[in-house]
């Protein structure tokens, strides 16, 4: 009697196993990504995991913090991460080179020419004579745009006709708000910033490309991994890629959401974090095409005419396989 008691009750137990597996599905699976610390791509794979899509993806999402985007990629290359975020101009470039690293897009080229009300900066063609604040360096992707549209506009060369100082994207917001210089080009969670402390926006970085011909905004930043790592782990990847668009929807509408998300982001003030919300929706990807893929090679062509050797390391277009081509959205 007892032993069939005990049998009954191993039977429950595994059942109940059973069932558990069943319910749950198989154990997520780990994929490892390098981030900047206090980025912005932080804020998505909170609200991924406030959402429960890394779970309902079978995904583990484990972040390595690093200090800039040239930290990550030397994490990928080193084969410390499976996955980067990073622009298709370094995609490329690697790819040129003999590597085999390849994007899907994450976020659009966004931004914009922002300044004081009382600055003598009305319009691109005012930065003739005038001062100019940019964030990066001089083959700053945002930079090499305005240098195009301005040339469009003017038949001149801003890098002649303006006074630039290149510096970190805090010192940039110092010297508009400073009057340090008449008008700023900066990342654009530094711009939500400068327009809370009562800075406008000039013309967006979007607003420039469509002047310019190209008119779907492109996916100038993206996850980053290699063809091997896609490779060997297809459904991983696949499934990281498909919490990351589900996760991108739900932030373009969901307010909630970014209010439970507000920890990661460290914002106290609410009039910033209405602003950095706002901006960071419109810089969302809701499309990967064909046509995504257009823009950026449009995008490619004018930033290799202003930028240079030094940005594409001489190449002439966006190298084959790019952009992923066993993914789409």
């Amino acid at each position: 009697m007892r032993g069939w008691i005990r049998a009954l009750g191993l039977t429950v137990v595994m059942s109940g196993v059973w069932m558990g597996l069943s319910a749950f599905g198989p154990p997520a699976k780990q994929i490892k990504l390098a981030l900047q610390e206090g980025g912005t791509a932080a804020w998505e794979i909170a609200a991924m995991h406030e959402l429960g899509l890394d779970a309902r993806n079978e995904i583990k999402v484990k972040v390595r913090n690093v200090a800039d985007s040239k930290a990550g990629q030397v994490a990928l290359q080193a084969g410390k991460v499976d996955v980067i975020l990073s622009d298709f101009v370094w995609a490329s470039l690697q790819r040129a080179q003999g590597a085999d690293f390849t994007i899907v897009p994450h976020s659009l080229a966004v931004g914009g020419l922002m300044a004081l009300p009382d600055s003598k900066v009305k319009s691109v063609a005012d930065l003739k004579g005038a001062t100019l604040a940019v964030a990066g360096g001089p083959v700053d992707k945002s930079y090499l745009i305005l240098q195009a549209y301005y040339n469009a506009q003017t038949g001149g060369d801003l890098t002649k006709d303006a006074e630039t100082t290149f510096g970190a994207p805090p010192l940039v917001n110092e010297q508009l708000a400073g009057k340090e210089a008449d008008a700023s080009l900066n990342f654009w969670h530094f711009n939500a910033r400068a327009a809370v402390g009562g800075a406008v926006q000039i013309l967006s970085v979007q607003d420039m490309l469509k002047e310019l011909g190209v008119s779907k905004t492109p996916p100038l930043l993206g996850w980053v991994f290699s063809d091997a790592f896609a490779a060997k782990e297809p459904e991983l990847i696949e499934n990281f890629l498909n919490a990351s668009f589900e996760t991108k929807a739900a932030l373009l509408t969901d307010d909630a959401l970014w209010d439970k998300i507000r920890p990661v982001m460290k914002v106290e003030d609410d009039a910033l974090f209405i602003a950095l919300r706002d901006a960071y929706r419109a810089g969302i990807v809701t499309s990967y095409t064909d046509a995504d893929i257009q823009s950026a090679v449009q995008t490619y062509a004018l930033l290799a005419k202003f930028g240079g050797a030094d940005l594409t390391g001489g190449t002439d277009g966006l190298a084959d396989g790019t952009f992923w081509a066993d993914y789409r959205k």
